[in-house]
């Protein structure tokens, strides 16, 4: 009996929860339906906010235009390399030096490490006769001894000046006489940051600042080069005339100085094989096909990536072939292949770019981003034709006497191609890393061969544009 009351007085207690949670439920919804409605009304007020403001954006935008009508034009900022800021010291600015080149001028910095910088365009002011300026501001940096203006007056720039604008901040101000487009990217190790600026010119280059010196007769030994003196470049008096479009070539032997690039097993460096083959390509270019031929280097000593094409552009050449010597972890890896610049396909053709640029894999990859943008104005299409033809008469040539595998033509971001206005590629002749390979660079025979096949694969790309023009002028004929 007490079982039964104790279950009846519970079900009584269940139905009295139940019951008031209903009514608390009940006398909840005018409360919840309150309160939604108030959020609605918030939102309807937001909505009507943001109309508001973007009517008046578009109104500030309209007065903004007319105002720039009477201000000079300023470029948005952009801000490059800008990672966290760090605890570093202060970067040095070390060096700043300039080229003048046929289709642009090229300004470098070059600090001691990386650095935030940002870069802005300000427009002519022709009330007050202030030319249009393109200025780059380096962020905790100072300016190191001996670093000073440089007076261009080429056409496109009138000055590159450079001074301490703030305690912590380098300033590089251009004076611009005639800019159509310009381009900021870096190179690394040492760190620079370039600038790019192309225009239309208003005169002719008054003289060449950089020494160019033309190629001489092959010295007795590679090891004791000819003495370097700096002559303009001229053509052979005895050589035939060239032929087709093509009139001068730059040919640029690796490394150079303190940087021996690549050592063999058996001690023999990249920077003194290239330099002989180099040589002896500059003689056969301009003895067998009356070309006028630009070395960057005619002896031992070391030259920046950035100035050996800058070289090319400064004196208007066709072509631009650099001469290298392979190497990698595997030894046994052996064999021929030209690159021209472009995106790295593979990891192995990214590593060799990290070898020949003297940087790591990371930076490679960053370089690869900024050559999306940079690519435009390169002769990508000319330039992979050339490889073609020079990776087939240089593999044929040497594979006559000395068996070796053609690794084919390939493409990757090499700082040496990097501003190029010509077809440019890279030739890796042979692996010093192999020891067989390593015993042919040393081989003046092998030297020879090899000048000999990039020669004849100057000689077919320069036929191929000689039947190209000749196609075309047929072509305008019968129409």
């Amino acid at each position: 009996m007490q079982h039964c009351i104790v279950r009846l007085i519970g079900g009584v207690c269940l139905a009295l929860m139940l019951m008031t949670a209903q009514v608390r439920a009940e006398d909840e919804q005018p409360r919840i339906a309150k309160k939604q409605a108030v959020v609605k009304k918030k939102a309807q007020k937001g909505k009507a906010a943001a109309v508001k403001a973007t009517k008046a954006t578009k109104g500030a935008r309209k007065k903004g235009a007319a105002d720039s009508a009477k201000k000079p034009v300023v470029k948005p900022r952009t801000v490059a390399e800008n990672p966290p800021a760090d605890t570093r010291p202060m970067a040095v600015v070390r060096e700043f030096r300039s080229w003048s080149n046929p289709d642009y001028t090229r300004i470098a910095v070059t600090l001691d490490h990386d650095a935030r910088f940002e870069y802005h365009q300000l427009g002519q002011n022709r009330e007050s006769g202030i030319p249009g300026r393109l200025y780059l501001d380096i962020g905790n940096a100072h300016l190191g001894p001996g670093v000073k203006d440089i007076p261009i007056g080429d056409g496109l720039l009138k000055t590159a000046r450079i001074g301490q604008f703030r305690s912590d901040t380098v300033r590089v101000v251009l004076d611009m006489e005639s800019i159509k487009d310009y381009k900021v990217f870096t190179f690394s190790d040492p760190y620079r940051i370039m600038i790019d600026v192309r225009g239309e010119r208003r005169m002719e280059i008054s003289s060449l600042r950089e020494r160019i010196e033309s190629a001489p007769s092959l010295p007795p030994s590679a090891k004791e080069p000819a003495v370097e003196k700096p002559l303009r470049p001229t053509v052979a008096k005895t050589a035939p005339a060239a032929i087709g479009k093509i009139r001068r070539v730059v040919v640029d032997p690796g490394h150079g100085g303190h940087d021996p690039g690549a050592i063999g097993a058996g001690g023999t460096r990249e920077k003194d094989v290239v330099l002989a083959i180099g040589l002896k390509l500059a003689k056969r270019l301009k003895e067998e096909l009356g070309l006028d031929v630009v070395m960057t280097r005619t002896t031992d000593v070391f030259l920046e990536l950035q100035e050996r094409t800058a070289i090319a552009n400064q004196v208007g050449a066709d072509l631009f072939i650099s001469v290298h010597a392979n190497a990698a972890p595997n030894r046994a890896s052996a064999g021929i292949e030209t690159y021209y610049l472009s995106l790295a396909k593979t990891e192995k053709a990214a590593q060799l770019a990290a070898k020949e640029n003297g940087t790591s894999l990371e930076k490679v990859s960053l370089l690869q981003a900024v050559l999306f943008d940079l690519m435009v104005n390169y002769k990508i299409n000319d330039s992979a034709h050339l490889a073609e033809v020079v990776q087939k008469e240089l593999h044929h040539k040497v594979d006559a006497r000395y068996p070796v595998k053609s690794l084919g033509v390939k493409q990757g971001p090499f700082y040496v191609l990097v501003g190029a206005t010509m077809p440019s590629i890279l030739v890796e002749t042979a692996f010093l890393s192999n020891e067989k390979e390593e015993q042919r660079l040393r081989d003046a025979q092998y030297q020879e061969m090899t000048a000999d096949g990039i020669m004849e694969g100057v000689r077919a790309y320069i036929a191929s544009q000689h039947q190209q023009s000749a196609y075309v002028r047929q072509g305008d004929t019968g129409r």
